[in-house]
């Protein structure tokens, strides 16, 4: 692993799903990621249930400090999403070893893209290699309200 994705001593990265604390993780974004606030309960479990999931644990007390999810073909995209680290450990490189970790758990599938969206991380993700998109004018989305 490089440096950057090289945690702060105490802390470990899964990509074990069982591990994942469903609570906890709806918790923070419903009630404190702009993307997510209020999403319910339900619609976070079944996110969950249909997306690999990273998560960074304290490795004495065994909590989830930080969570990732990544929606994925598996062969040539993924979309990378629900980025969330816990205010009490921000700061620490968290955030960034988790994204890091998570790039090289997808490196073996020879994905073409991994996508992602953010209003105020740009610096996180750029020092893992995430650029702007080269044609924005290109993507679409359709959203319902």
């Amino acid at each position: 692993m490089t440096d950057l994705t090289r945690l702060p001593e105490g802390y470990e990265f899964s990509a074990d799903p069982a591990r994942v604390d469903v609570e906890r993780t709806h918790r923070w974004l419903s009630t404190d990621a702009y993307w997510a606030l209020g999403r319910s309960r339900e619609k976070h479990e079944r996110a969950v249930a249909a997306s690999l999931n990273f998560g960074v644990y304290d490795t004495a007390s065994g909590e989830q400090v930080a969570y990732a999810r990544v929606l994925t073909d598996g062969a040539l995209f993924a979309w990378l999403c629900d980025v969330y680290v816990d205010p009490s450990v921000r700061g620490k490189g968290i955030g960034t070893a988790l994204v890091g970790a998570v790039r090289e758990e997808l490196r073996p599938c020879g994905l073409r893209r991994i996508v992602l969206a953010t209003h105020d991380a740009h610096g996180v993700y750029e020092k893992l290699g995430f650029r702007p998109l080269e044609r924005p004018d290109q993507w679409m989305a359709l959203v319902f309200e």
